[in-house]
C-alpha cells in the first residue's frame, strides 16, 4: 500500500504542475511520459530486468520533447536548438549507463526491488515523474504561443547548458576509463575531474538542467513560473535522494577505513568544485 501511495503521490505532483501550465499539449506530453513507464515496467517485471529502465528513461525525454515540438504552432529557432540539446543529452546518457550496466550484469541497487511488483512499479512511476519535471520548463515553454524567445538569457542558458554537460561527459569518460584498468578494481578515482570534487558527474547534470531553466524562463509567465523547479527537483533528487547519497554511504563501506579515502573526503568538496592549487 505504501508503494502504490508513493506512486499515486509522484504522479499527482507531476501531473498537478503540468496542469498548473494551463496548457493541454503540456499535460499531454506528462501522460505520455507516465504512459511509457508503465507500458514498459511489465515487460519489465516479468523478465525480472533493470537492464533497459535507464534507456526507457531516455527514450522517454526524446519522445516527449519530440512530441511538443512537432506540434508546437509554428517553425522557432530556439526552440529547435533547446529540443536538440535535451535530446542530445538524453542519447548521450541513455546509451552510457545502458551500457554499462550490460557491462556490469545488473543494478545492484534494482536486487531487492524487483521482486515486489508495487515496488518495482514505484520506481518507473518515479522515472515518469522525474523526467516529467526536469522537463517541465522546457516543454511548456516550447508549448507557449511564441515558443522559446531568442535573447540574452536564452544564451546565457545555452553556455550554461554546454559547460554542465562538458563536465558531465568528461567526468563520465575519466572514471570509465580508471575503471578499466585492472590494477584500479577497487580503488576510488581523485584524478581528473575528481580530484576537484567527488561527483562531478552529478554537478554537471545539475548545472545542465539550471541551463534548460535559463533557457526557457522568458516565454514562462504566471503559474508556469512554477515549472522553473526543475534544477532545483534535480538538485535535491542527486543529492538526497538517490546519486550522491547512496554513493557516499557505499563509499564509506568500502574505504572508510583507509585514511586516504578520509583524506580525498577531507580536501574534496561532496558537489561544487574546489580548486586546490
Amino acid at each position: 500500500m505504501k508503494n502504490i501511495l508513493i506512486s499515486i503521490f509522484a504522479f499527482s505532483i507531476a501531473y498537478g504542475v503540468a496542469y498548473a501550465t494551463g496548457i493541454e499539449l503540456v499535460k499531454n506530453a506528462v501522460t505520455i511520459a507516465f504512459l511509457i513507464q508503465w507500458i514498459l515496467f511489465i515487460p519489465a517485471y516479468l523478465m525480472q530486468t533493470e537492464k533497459f529502465y535507464d534507456l526507457a528513461g531516455s527514450i522517454t525525454y526524446i519522445s516527449i520533447i519530440s512530441y511538443v515540438y512537432c506540434q508546437s504552432s509554428e517553425f522557432n529557432i530556439a526552440s529547435l536548438i533547446l529540443s536538440l540539446f535535451i535530446i542530445v543529452w538524453a542519447i548521450r546518457l541513455g546509451s552510457f549507463l545502458f551500457f554499462r550496466i550490460k557491462k556490469a550484469g545488473e543494478d545492484k541497487r534494482f536486487r531487492d526491488i524487483k521482486p515486489s511488483p508495487t515496488r518495482f512499479f514505484m520506481t518507473w512511476t518515479l522515472q515518469g515523474t522525474w523526467v516529467s519535471l526536469c522537463s517541465a520548463c522546457a516543454i511548456t515553454a516550447i508549448s507557449t504561443t511564441e515558443g522559446i524567445i531568442l535573447n540574452e538569457i536564452f544564451v546565457l542558458g545555452a553556455f550554461t547548458f554546454i559547460i554542465g554537460f562538458l563536465i558531465e561527459v568528461v567526468a563520465d569518460n575519466q572514471k570509465t576509463k580508471f575503471r578499466s584498468i585492472p590494477e584500479n578494481k577497487d580503488k576510488f578515482i581523485t584524478t581528473g575531474l575528481w580530484s576537484y570534487s567527488r561527483h562531478p558527474n552529478y554537478l554537471g547534470e545539475i548545472t545542465l538542467w539550471l541551463g534548460v531553466a535559463l533557457m526557457s524562463f522568458s516565454s514562462l509567465e504566471g503559474l508556469q513560473l512554477i515549472t522553473l523547479v526543475s534544477p532545483i527537483f534535480t538538485y535535491l533528487l542527486l543529492v538526497y535522494v538517490s546519486g550522491v547519497r547512496l554513493l557516499e554511504a557505499s563509499g564509506n563501506k568500502k574505504w572508510g577505513h583507509l585514511s586516504s579515502y578520509q583524506e580525498y573526503k577531507k580536501n574534496t568538496p561532496t558537489l561544487f568544485f574546489k580548486i586546490n592549487k
